[in-house]
């Protein structure tokens, strides 16, 4: 069994479910097989782009 993770950056992982998490990277509340994690992650990241550089992205477009 694994869990999702997702850390600061808003980039998603998946981790053994009975490992502590590494730190930075928390539970993003998704838990079950590999396969299910996977496609999980597959319908939430649609932008694999961190948040800073999203957030960079954003500011010098709106300059």
């Amino acid at each position: 069994m694994y869990k999702v993770v997702v850390n600061d950056e808003g980039q998603y992982s998946i981790w053994p479910s009975k490992r502590e998490n590494v730190p930075g990277w928390n539970d993003a509340g998704k838990s079950g097989p590999k396969e299910e994690c996977l496609s999980y992650i597959d319908e939430v990241w649609k932008d694999v782009r961190p948040l800073s550089l999203q957030k960079q992205m954003a500011e010098s477009s709106s300059q």
